[in-house]
């Protein structure tokens, strides 16, 4: 695809990188075959070809307008389309370059501005989001039946593990998953601790900075990265084995901080550095003898979600049912594995009518083998199937909770 980006723009630190990512697009269409809005609204503007489309004319012509904010709102970045791509287009990144230039471009209506504000101030903070939470779980049952269903129920936290071992390896602690789904990172501290791994978190670190990053307010997202490389690199320095994240959606973005930060003099090589080190839990446990484990429900049917920041960010499709096959969980059949579940980070707050659809198809395919639980990796995505799932929905990490 020929470019020809606008003066304005020249002078931008990422506008080298969105016009290579422009020029490497073939325009061959594959990619709206994946896409789960161009699927529902049949909108070339809705599909990946036709945002690259629009990205493409913000560069040259140096506007934009609410429709082109719409239809890149609009976007899950999911990004199927990369895993269809067969040129190799970093769509994901070319939509957060074009939506942070759209932002600084073209003011927001007040009350998607208010939205926006109140999203970003409250989620990547657990003292704010926390008490939020237990207030909305005490009253949650008188409340009206659509309301209570996105109120997850409180968790009892198990115990974790005392014991220190010689290998080491930190944890993300994360934003809304400690208050939500306490759990998942004290089981999977059970479980490293049954496999001589010590688990641990950087008091000091906290929100992943995607919440920010991805609405799109990047300084802000930036910052948090920053706060959380400056909080883990005394422990890298200590030769920490490796960087553990239990929600797929922090891991896709942790994995990316050397991107993100690759025009920052002073944290460049070390963000470079936590990306290296960074591994989804699976990635752990897969290399691991899981023998020794004994299984809560290995006798229920189970059907297993891939979050679309475990099979198209991080590129780990079948990953989590490989390790659940080998311990011998029984999986049931689904279909359509390669489309979002609505939930998209914020994408559920913000675009709710197109995020519902997108759940019932997504239930209706995880279904068709009558499960009995289903299994995901990521917070967001558990949260949102639990929603308006008959059946329990957990983080496949607690299939392996040793007893």
């Amino acid at each position: 695809m020929r470019t020809q980006i606008n003066v304005k723009y020249l002078d931008h630190p990422e506008i080298k990188e969105a016009d290579a990512i422009l020029r490497s697009c073939v325009h061959c269409g594959f990619c709206n075959a994946t896409c789960p809005t161009y699927q529902e609204l049949g909108d070339e503007r809705d599909g990946p070809r036709g945002r690259i489309y629009l990205v493409k004319q913000l560069l040259e012509t140096g506007d934009v307008s609410e429709k082109t904010q719409t239809h890149l709102d609009r976007c899950l970045t999911c990004r199927s389309c990369e895993t269809t791509c067969p040129s190799g287009v970093k769509y994901g990144r070319l939509a957060e370059i074009g939506r942070g230039i759209m932002e600084e471009q073209l003011e927001r209506p007040l009350q998607q501005k208010l939205l926006r504000w109140l999203i970003r101030q409250i989620l990547p903070y657990p003292s704010r989001f926390g008490p939020l939470l237990r207030l909305g779980q005490l009253v949650r049952s008188f409340l009206p039946h659509d309301l209570k269903q996105q109120v997850p129920i409180k968790q009892i936290k198990r115990a974790l593990p005392t014991q220190q071992h010689t290998r080491r390896m930190l944890v993300l602690a994360g934003c809304a998953q400690p208050s939500a789904t306490p759990n998942t990172n004290i089981v999977a501290a059970r479980v490293l601790d049954k496999l001589g791994i010590s688990l641990f978190t950087a008091p000091e670190a906290g929100c992943c900075g995607a919440v920010s990053y991805h609405m799109p307010a990047h300084e802000e997202g930036l910052a948090f990265m920053r706060r959380n490389i400056d909080a883990w690199w005394p422990h890298i320095e200590a030769g920490v084995e490796a960087i553990v994240i239990s929600a797929s959606g922090c891991g896709s973005m942790v994995k990316d901080y050397g991107e993100k930060l690759q025009y920052d003099p002073d944290y460049a090589v070390k963000a470079q550095r936590v990306s290296e080190l960074t591994r989804d839990l699976g990635e752990i446990l897969v290399k691991e003898d899981l023998s020794q484990l004994q299984l809560q429900d290995k006798e229920r049917k189970t059907a297993v979600h891939c979050p679309c920041s475990l099979q198209h960010a991080q590129q780990l499709s079948g990953l989590v049912e490989q390790i659940l096959q080998q311990a011998g969980v029984e999986l049931t059949p689904t279909k359509d594995k390669h489309l979002c579940c609505g939930s998209a980070g914020t994408y559920s707050i913000l675009q709710p009518k197109l995020s519902e659809q997108l759940l019932t198809n997504k239930l209706a395919d995880l279904t068709i083998g009558h499960p009995e639980q289903i299994v995901t990796a990521n917070i967001g995505c558990q949260l949102h199937l639990s929603s308006r799932s008959s059946i329990p929905v957990k983080h496949w990490i607690e299939l392996l909770d040793p007893q």
